[in-house]
C-alpha cells in the first residue's frame, strides 16, 4: 500500500516504523512546522519530521493544511492509496479527506466515544478510567466521531502516568493500524459508503461521548484540599507538569501514590505500610507535611486521605526521589506546600 503519513510527536513513531517494517511504502510524511524550544529557543523539527529526514522520506510541514491549497496539491500528487493519521495536531478538511482511494484512518488512543479530541491520555488519567485503548477510524469532518474498524483494550494502572501509559498505547497503535491496513485493502476501493459497509465498521453514537480537551496552566496547579485520589492522578495524569509552591519556588511533582487503604492492593509495599500509618484523614491543613518517610518520599496532608510524593523536582534543579528529595528540599515535618 501507499500510505501518507500524518504524526508530529513521539508518540507517532512507533506507527510509522510499523507500517515500514511491515512493507508499506510511505509515499510522504506530513508533519507540524519546526517550533522554537529551550532555553536558547532554537527551531527544533518534530520527531517524526526528524525521522522522516533519516529515512529520507519526502517530508511536508503545513502551517495550516486547510489554508494551503499549494500544499493540498502536492500531497495529490503523490497518489496515496490511504492517508494514516497518528497524532497530527491539527484538524484536516474536506479536500485532504477526500483525496486518498481507500480513505484517511486516525488510530486514536482512547475507547471511543470516550476521549474525543486532544487530550485522550491525560484525560483518561485525571478522571481514572480502569481501562482505555486504542480505535482505528475512518475520519471525517467531525472532530474524532467517524466510525470504528478496530479497537483494542489496556487496564490502566493505579501508578501509571501519562508516559508509561502514552508509550503502551503508541506501540499498540502501530500494531493495530498494520492490522487494519490489511482488512481496507482486501475490501479495495469504492465509495467510501461501500468500503465502510464491507469491512463492517462501528458506528460511534454520541451518547456517552466526552471531549478531551486541551489542558491549561491552570490545571497543572495542584489543589491540596482535593482528595488524596484526586492529587495523584493530576500528579500522574499531568506528568511530568504537575506543580505546586514550595518556598515562593515552583516545583513539579513527578510521582505520587494515593495513601488510601481501600486501594491496598494496587499500592507498593512501601505505601501499603504508609497507608496502614497514614491512610486516615487528619484534619491538618491540606498540604501540610505530616510526616517523611526515608528513602520513600513525603507523606501530604490532603482533603481526605494523605498522598506520598515520591519525586519532585525544583525549578532549576534535577529531578530527585526518595531520600534525595527529602535531602534536597530540605522538608520539615509541619511545612506546607501549595500557594
Amino acid at each position: 500500500m501507499k500510505i501518507l503519513f500524518w504524526g508530529t510527536p513521539a508518540y507517532a513513531l512507533p506507527s510509522l516504523e510499523a507500517l515500514l517494517s511491515a512493507g508499506h511504502q510511505v509515499v510522504g510524511v506530513v508533519s507540524q512546522p519546526d517550533r522554537r524550544r529551550g532555553r536558547g529557543k532554537a527551531l527544533i523539527a518534530s520527531p517524526v519530521k526528524a525521522r522522516a529526514l533519516e529515512l529520507d522520506l519526502p517530508v511536508f510541514t503545513p502551517e495550516r493544511i486547510r489554508r494551503e491549497p499549494d500544499c493540498q496539491r502536492e500531497l495529490a500528487a503523490l497518489a496515496a492509496d490511504l492517508s494514516v493519521v497518528v497524532a497530527f495536531g491539527q484538524i484536516l478538511p474536506p479536500q485532504v479527506l477526500n483525496q486518498p482511494p481507500m480513505g484517511c484512518w486516525n488510530a486514536h488512543g482512547s475507547l471511543l466515544p470516550r476521549w474525543r479530541g486532544a487530550a485522550p491520555i491525560q484525560w483518561c488519567l485525571l478522571e481514572g478510567d480502569p481501562e482505555t485503548g486504542v480505535g482505528i477510524m475512518a475520519m471525517e469532518e467531525g472532530l474524532d466521531t467517524g466510525p470504528v474498524l478496530l479497537e483494542r483494550r489496556l487496564a490502566v494502572g493505579l501508578l501509571e502516568n501519562a508516559a508509561q501509559l502514552g508509550d503502551r498505547l503508541a506501540w499498540l497503535s502501530g500494531d493495530l493500524l498494520v492490522e487494519a491496513i490489511d482488512r481496507i485493502a482486501a475490501v479495495g476501493e469504492g465509495t467510501q459508503t461501500e468500503r465502510l459497509e464491507r469491512l463492517g465498521v462501528r458506528t460511534q453514537r454520541d451518547e456517552g461521548a466526552s471531549y478531551a480537551r486541551l489542558l491549561t496552566k491552570e490545571d497543572t496547579i495542584v489543589d491540596w484540599s482535593a482528595s488524596a485520589l484526586a492529587v495523584h492522578r493530576r500528579v500522574m495524569g499531568l506528568y511530568p507538569g504537575a506543580q505546586t509552591r514550595w518556598r515562593g519556588q515552583r516545583l513539579k511533582l513527578l510521582a505520587s501514590e494515593p495513601l488510601v487503604q481501600r486501594l491496598r492492593e494496587q499500592l507498593t509495599p512501601e505505601g501499603l505500610s504508609l497507608a496502614d500509618l497514614w491512610g486516615d484523614p487528619h484534619g491538618q491543613e491540606p498540604g501540610t507535611l505530616l510526616a517523611l518517610a526515608e528513602g520513600v518520599g513525603a507523606v501530604v496532608a490532603t482533603g481526605g486521605c494523605p498522598v506520598l510524593i515520591r519525586k519532585a523536582q525544583l525549578e532549576g534543579k534535577a529531578a530527585v526521589e526518595g531520600s534525595a528529595l527529602l535531602q534536597q528540599l530540605n522538608l520539615r515535618v509541619g511545612d506546607s506546600l501549595g500557594p
